[in-house]
């Protein structure tokens, strides 16, 4: 499951072979929806991405935790975390989806000269 890092250079790079932009633009455009989203999420709203998914903050109140070295109870404190939900689409896409590796295991889809043809499940 191990693959390439998506960075924002590579966004950038992405945004500049599709649309056009210059590559400072495509840079910038980049940037500036990360910057939307990020303070989106500081402020506490969800950030829903059709087809891809939902960003949230979520508030966790104080627990006690314990450490599993000593067993010794440490309180955690309130804390705010980020949670993903991927959308159903992206779910599908991913389970489904073409460019997942091959399988030795699974003989339901079989691929001959690019073009892929699903055997009877």
């Amino acid at each position: 499951m191990v693959g390439e890092t998506i960075t924002r250079a590579r966004l950038s790079e992405a945004v500049y072979q599709e649309v056009g932009l210059s590559r400072n633009e495509s840079a910038e455009l980049v940037e500036s929806v990360i910057a939307e989203i990020s303070n989106a999420l500081e402020r506490g709203e969800m950030v829903k991405i059709s087809s891809f998914g939902s960003f949230a903050v979520r508030q966790k109140g104080q627990r006690i935790g314990r450490n599993p070295k000593t067993g010794q109870e440490v309180p955690i404190s309130p804390r705010r975390v980020l949670v993903f939900r991927a959308s159903h689409a992206l779910k599908h896409q991913i389970n489904n989806g073409q460019n997942q590796p091959a399988s030795s295991t699974s003989s339901a889809t079989t691929v001959r000269a690019g073009a892929a043809k699903s055997a009877p499940a």
